[in-house]
């Protein structure tokens, strides 16, 4: 599978957050995108998922082309800011209304992805009073539980102890291994040295150089 951008730009209220950007994405590979916090990272995810409208360019997913021959990106998990999951709900009951919605997956394949993130599918808690850890947990068993394509991973260890985060790194690698395409925005830079197979720098909305990461 082959996720290409070309030269592809956004300007929201005057200001540019994405500039001429081209990118080549590989299935089977694991790509670290860095930069501080307006580089531009999250708004490149939503351009590429298909959450966003570019104003320029073209996003194509194995020749077919984003916002034309589909909305978004088909078979894809995401994990961004504002999870939006329901807070009264448990985690599960969450993921089982999200499952619902492409009807791929049943309560088995909810509950072994529960488990690999490391959380108890039979915890009854609401997600409102999950800690941050737990919530991005979840957050990410959403991404992973239908066995997704591409993966777009926005921070995926924020939040975490080392336990945690040692625990997330390890299901990202188990993903590429099953031959996903995994983009990952991270300030962790150990994030980046352990995970990424190439790296892109990103500031003031463009991608200032790229390198293959040892």
């Amino acid at each position: 599978m082959e996720l290409i951008a070309d030269h592809i730009s956004k300007r929201i209220k005057n200001k540019l957050i994405l500039s001429d950007i081209n990118l080549q994405l590989i299935s089977g590979n694991i790509y670290g995108f860095v930069g501080r916090n307006g580089s531009g990272k999250t708004m490149l995810f939503r351009a590429l998922s298909g959450l966003m409208k570019v104003d320029s360019g073209k996003i194509r997913l194995d020749g077919k082309r984003l916002r034309k021959d589909m909305d978004i990106l088909p078979n894809l998990g995401i994990v961004l800011e504002n999870a939006g999951l329901y807070p009264e709900f448990t985690g599960f009951d969450n993921l089982e209304i999200f499952a619902k919605i492409n009807k791929k997956i049943g309560k088995n394949e909810i509950k072994e992805a529960i488990r690999r993130v490391g959380l108890d599918p039979e915890d009854k808690r609401s997600y409102r009073k999950y800690s941050l850890g737990m919530k991005q947990r979840i957050v990410l068993a959403q991404a992973i539980m239908e066995h997704p394509d591409i993966l777009m991973l926005d921070e995926p260890t924020n939040a975490l102890d080392e336990d945690g985060v040692n625990e997330i790194r390890q299901v990202i690698l188990e993903e590429k291994e099953r031959g996903a395409l995994i983009l990952v925005a991270s300030h962790n830079k150990e994030d980046i040295r352990i995970l990424a197979d190439q790296v892109f720098y990103m500031e003031q909305g463009k991608l200032i150089n790229k390198e293959e990461f040892m």
